[in-house]
């Protein structure tokens, strides 16, 4: 598989102490990711986000999965 490459996702230290960030506003990859799972649809999303677009959740989804695919969440057994 080809890496990625996120054009719309960027990284400052001085916005949100260098959170990876949607085109450099202070709009977390992480919030969006949080708002994705809070919304029934990408239509009401972007109706709050309105600066939003279906790319920027796109590379914001594609992006958080990048970064967890090596990550080892240890589970316990219930």
């Amino acid at each position: 598989m080809n890496p990625r490459k996120f054009d719309r996702i960027t990284s400052d230290p001085a916005i949100l102490n260098g959170q990876p960030v949607i085109r450099g506003m202070r709009l977390s990859v992480r919030r969006v990711v949080e708002a994705v799972a809070g919304y029934p649809n990408w239509e009401d999303l972007r109706a709050d986000y309105p600066d939003l677009d279906r790319e920027d959740i796109k590379q914001a989804l594609e992006y958080a999965a990048q970064n967890l695919d090596n990550e080892v969440v240890p589970l316990e057994a219930t």
